[in-house]
């Protein structure tokens, strides 16, 4: 296994009106963070928050390519970002300890925090499909390039996790700062993960291992 220092690129926020920041996704241009009652849209070059949507976001958030999911206590959301309005719900795994949300290979992946797992489950009838098991506390989920990555906190030690989505190993994992936690995880799908500092109030950017071979994809899994 590889441990490095991960290598934080940028600091955004604290923001005004956000007292923690949850789950974390990318829509290819923005990266939107869970807030508590809002979701917000951050443009990674400026710094600003361009727009929010009113709406329950307690936990992990996601981005299919149209639609954002959202956590929200015991059920997941999926939102319209163009209008913010709620189209669908389903049952969170977890039943409120539910924690990162990532999506790949048409699937959603929910973390759960002190269960320690990951489930791939159904987007549209929250069914679980598949279960890896952990070694730590789960915090943000996100799958890039193949790899499945999450994030830990835990004992005040917070690291990005690189894991085998068969077994769980951990292959790799960058250690964040001393004091310093995630909350949410995303890839922008190219150098950068984005990281929820949770009640710090900021989002931050952390470097992104790169390599030449690609790791096994979620559906052959």
């Amino acid at each position: 296994m590889k441990n490095s220092p991960a290598e934080i690129l940028r600091e955004y926020g604290p923001f005004p009106g956000v007292d923690a920041v949850h789950g974390v996704t990318h829509d290819g241009a923005r990266v939107w963070f869970a807030s508590g009652d809002r979701l917000n849209a951050l443009d990674p070059a400026s710094g600003r928050v361009e727009r929010s949507i009113d709406v329950p976001a307690h936990a992990g958030t996601a981005f299919d390519g149209r639609h954002l999911f959202q956590i929200a206590e015991r059920r997941i959301q999926k939102i319209d970002p163009a209008t913010g309005r709620v189209l669908a719900t389903i049952p969170a795994p977890g039943d409120g300890g539910d924690s990162g949300l990532a999506w790949a290979e048409g699937s959603l992946w929910v973390g759960q925090y002190r269960a320690r797992k990951i489930h791939r489950i159904d987007p549209d009838t929250g069914a679980i499909l598949r279960t890896i098991d952990c070694d730590r506390h789960v915090t943000g989920v996100t799958w890039v390039d193949g790899e499945l990555w999450h994030g830990i906190w835990e004992d005040g030690q917070a690291e990005l996790r690189h894991v085998d989505p068969r077994s769980g190993e951990v292959l790799e994992t960058l250690e964040m700062p001393e004091g310093t936690g995630v909350s949410g995880l995303e890839s922008d799908g190219g150098d950068r993960f984005f990281c929820g500092g949770g009640p710090s109030g900021k989002v931050r950017a952390v470097r992104r291992p790169r390599r030449g071979a690609k790791a096994t994809r979620p559906g052959g899994a």
